[in-house]
C-alpha cells in the first residue's frame, strides 16, 4: 500500500511539473493565423504575419518567406488560401506544404514594401544562424550584420554559445557587434566592447558602419572609441592596399615573364628582332582551345586534365612553326637587322589570317579547370587559384628553362655562341644548328606562355599583340640574353605598373613606364643585367 501511495505521488508531482512547464512557456504562434493575416493584404498585418511565421517554427516557414521575398507567395481574397510556387512554378498550399493539384484563380501576390524587405532579410538570417552547412551560416551573419535587427539578438547570443568554426564564430561576432551598436537602448560597456570587435575587420561595410555609428553616438568615451577604430581599420586597408597591388604586381609580371622568356633567348643568341614572338603564344593558346573542344566532345571527365596535356603539345607545336620560320627566312637575314623585322612582321601577319581561316575571327572559350576556379581569403588578400597557378607554372618554366642553359650541352653551346659566336664556330660548335634549335626553344616556351594566358585572356587572333611590346621592354629592359634580368625586369615593371594604375590609369601608366624605360636606357644602354663576354662587350 505504501509503495502504491509513493508511485501515485510522484507520478502526480511530475505531472504537476510538466503542467507547470507548459504555463510558464510562451505559446508557439499558430501558423493557420500568420498565413491568415497574409490575405488581409495589410503591410502592417504582414508584418505580423512575417513575425508569426518565424515563431511558428514550421518546416517550411523558409520557404514561405524566401517565396514572400521573391514575390512568389500568393493569396486568395474570397478563400482566405495562401499559397506559393516553387522553383518549377507549382502551386504549393503554404499551410500543408503539399503541391497543388492547380492554381487557385484570382491568386494576388503578396505585397511588400522596403521596411518589410530588411525584416525579411533579418527572418531569413536569424533562421539559418544554426544551419548545419557553415557557408551559410555566415551568410546569414552577414544578412544580420547589413539588417542589424535587434529582434536577431537573441538567435545571435544562441548560436555564438554552440559555433566551433572559425569563420563562422568570427561573423556571428561581428553580426552581434553590429547590432549593439545601433540599439540606442545598449549600455555603454558592450558600446565600447561592440566597438572593439569590429575595429579587427577591415571590410568597407565595417568602416561605413564605425562612421554612420558617431551621429548617433553620444557618450564622449564611445566616440572616442570609435574613432580609434576608424584609424586603425584604414590604416590597416592602406597597408591592405599596398599589399593588393604587389600581389597584382607579381600576378602581371608572372604573364610577363612567360610572355618575354622565349624572346630573351632568341633575341639575346640571334640578335634576331622577331616580331611574330606574339604569335607563338597565340599558337599556343589555341592549342589549349583545341584540346579542350576534343575532351569537351570525347572524354568530359578528363576536362580538368585539358592543361596538363595542352602544355607539352603548345610547346611542340609553336616550336615546330618557329623552327620552319628560322630554317625558311631567318637564316637567310642574319646581320640585317631591318630586312629580319619587316620579315617578321609580315610572318605575324600570315600566321593571324591563316588563324583566322582556321578558327574564325571570334574569341575562342577556353574554361578553366576546377583547380583554377575561385579565390581564397590570406589575411585579407583576395588570391585567386587560377593568377596563383600562373605564377606557381612561371616560376617553374624558368627554374627548367635556367636548368637547360646551365646543366645541358645544348645550353653550354647556346652560352658560347651567346657570348662570342665567332669563337664558338672555330670551336667547332655548329653556329647555325644552335640558332634553329634555339629559335625553336625560344618558340616553345612563347607556345607554354600561350597556354597559361589562355585562362586570363580571350583566346583570339590578336592575343600575341597584346604582349609583344611589353615583351620587348621586359627584355631590353633587364638585359638582352640574361635570363635573371629578364626575371627581375619582369616583376619590377609589373608592380610598378600596379602602383601607377590607381593614379595615372591603365593606359598612362604604361606610357609613364615607356618614358622611364627610355630615360634608363639612355644610361644604361645594355640593361640592367649586361651579358659578359669579348664579343658582346665589343
Amino acid at each position: 500500500m505504501y509503495r502504491v501511495t509513493t508511485k501515485a505521488i510522484v507520478l502526480r508531482g511530475c505531472m504537476f511539473l510538466i503542467a507547470l512547464l507548459m504555463w510558464a512557456m510562451p505559446a508557439r504562434a499558430d501558423l493557420a493565423s500568420a498565413l491568415a493575416r497574409l490575405a488581409e493584404d495589410s503591410y502592417s498585418e504582414t508584418a505580423t504575419a512575417l513575425d508569426e511565421i518565424v515563431a511558428s517554427g514550421a518546416p517550411n516557414a523558409a520557404l514561405i518567406i524566401e517565396a514572400m521575398a521573391d514575390r512568389r507567395l500568393f493569396f486568395v481574397s474570397a478563400s482566405k488560401a495562401v499559397f506559393y510556387k516553387d522553383a518549377a512554378g507549382k502551386a504549393v498550399d503554404a499551410g500543408t506544404a503539399k503541391p497543388l493539384a492547380a492554381e487557385p484563380a484570382g491568386g494576388q501576390v503578396v505585397r511588400i514594401n522596403n521596411r518589410l524587405r530588411g525584416a525579411i532579410d533579418a527572418a531569413l538570417g536569424s533562421m539559418t544562424l544554426m544551419s548545419p552547412d557553415p557557408v551559410k551560416r555566415i551568410q546569414a551573419a552577414d544578412s544580420v550584420f547589413k539588417t542589424r535587427d535587434p529582434k536577431s539578438l537573441a538567435a545571435i547570443d544562441m548560436a555564438l554559445a554552440k559555433e566551433t568554426h572559425t569563420a563562422a564564430r568570427r561573423a556571428f561576432s561581428r553580426a552581434r557587434a553590429a547590432v549593439l551598436l545601433k540599439d540606442p537602448a545598449t549600455q555603454l560597456k558592450d558600446q565600447i566592447a561592440a566597438v572593439r570587435d569590429l575595429s579587427s575587420w577591415t571590410d568597407q561595410d565595417t568602416l561605413g558602419l564605425l562612421q554612420s555609428s558617431l551621429q548617433n553616438v553620444t557618450e564622449p568615451e564611445a566616440r572616442k572609441a570609435i574613432d580609434a577604430a576608424i584609424v586603425r581599420i584604414e590604416q590597416r586597408r592602406q597597408a591592405l592596399s599596398v599589399a593588393q597591388n604587389i600581389w597584382y604586381g607579381l600576378s602581371l609580371g608572372s604573364v610577363l615573364l612567360l610572355a618575354a622568356i622565349g624572346l630573351a633567348i632568341t633575341f639575346g643568341v640571334m640578335g634576331i628582332i622577331n616580331m611574330a614572338h606574339g604569335e607563338m603564344v597565340m599558337l599556343g593558346a589555341y592549342t589549349t582551345f583545341v584540346v579542350q573542344d576534343y575532351l569537351r566532345d570525347h572524354a568530359p571527365a578528363y576536362f580538368d586534365w585539358s592543361l596538363p596535356v595542352a602544355i607539352p603539345l603548345a610547346f611542340l607545336v609553336a616550336a615546330a612553326v618557329g623552327l620552319i620560320i628560322e630554317r625558311g627566312i631567318i637564316q637567310f637575314l642574319y646581320g640585317r637587322p631591318l630586312e629580319t623585322l619587316l620579315a617578321t612582321w609580315g610572318v605575324s601577319l600570315i600566321l593571324q589570317q591563316a588563324t583566322r581561316t582556321i578558327f574564325g575571327p571570334n574569341n575562342r572559350e577556353v574554361g578553366n579547370p576546377s583547380y583554377m576556379s575561385g579565390a581564397f581569403d590570406l589575411f585579407g588578400l583576395t588570391i585567386t587559384y587560377g593568377r596563383l597557378w600562373i605564377i606557381v607554372f612561371t616560376l617553374l618554366v624558368f627554374a627548367a628553362l635556367l636548368a637547360l642553359l646551365k646543366a645541358t650541352p645544348l645550353g653550354l653551346q647556346m652560352r658560347a655562341v651567346t657570348q662570342n659566336r665567332r669563337m664558338a664556330s672555330s670551336m667547332g660548335i655548329r653556329a647555325g644548328r644552335i640558332d634553329a634549335m634555339t629559335f625553336a626553344l625560344g618558340s616553345g616556351i612563347a607556345g607554354i606562355a600561350g597556354v597559361a594566358l589562355s585562362q586570363i585572356d580571350n583566346v583570339s587572333p590578336n592575343l600575341g599583340q597584346s604582349y609583344i611590346i611589353d615583351s620587348f621592354m621586359v627584355v631590353v629592359f633587364g638585359g638582352v640574353g640574361n635570363l635573371w634580368g629578364t626575371f627581375v625586369s619582369a616583376f619590377f615593371l609589373g608592380i610598378a605598373n600596379k602602383f601607377l594604375e590607381p593614379f595615372a590609369g591603365a593606359v598612362l601608366a604604361k606610357i609613364f613606364i615607356l618614358v622611364l624605360l627610355i630615360l634608363f636606357i639612355q644610361k644604361r644602354p645594355r640593361g640592367l643585367f649586361a651579358l659578359k663576354g669579348r664579343a658582346v662587350e665589343a
